[in-house]
């Protein structure tokens, strides 16, 4: 399932394009098994946004790791700061979509869906 999300995809069928019409856009239900990314409780956007801060300030910390060790013995701390600040605004908004699908993978693990979760598949 994580695999699934970390592609876009829903985290329960597969379907491409399940919830995200456009980067930034997104339905409330899969196009295909009809499963809501919500799944009925508030603060699921806090879960994306967990999983958002926590790629992004890894990818931040093995940046730092990398240009410190590049860089000895005299450490170019200006160009290690302005490049991972470039990557402070780029990273987030690069990986938005996939924080979401990663996040339903995680929540359908913890909960498994239930009767009445899903919902027929969207015909548009």
């Amino acid at each position: 399932m994580l695999w699934r999300g970390a592609r876009r995809r829903c985290a329960w069928c597969g379907g491409r394009r399940a919830f995200f019409t456009g980067w930034f856009s997104k339905q409330d239900r899969c196009h295909t098994c009809g499963i809501s990314w919500q799944r009925g409780y508030e603060g699921f956007e806090l879960g994306a946004a967990a999983i958002n801060a926590v790629i992004t300030f890894g990818l931040l910390v093995v940046g730092v790791a990398i240009g410190v060790i590049a860089t000895l013995p005299d450490v170019a701390v200006l160009p290690i700061v302005i490049i991972l600040g470039i990557g402070a605004v780029t990273i987030p908004t690069l990986i938005y979509p996939m924080t979401y699908t990663i996040w339903q993978a995680v929540d359908l693990m913890m909960r498994p869906p239930e009767p009445g979760d899903g919902a027929p598949p969207f015909v548009p």
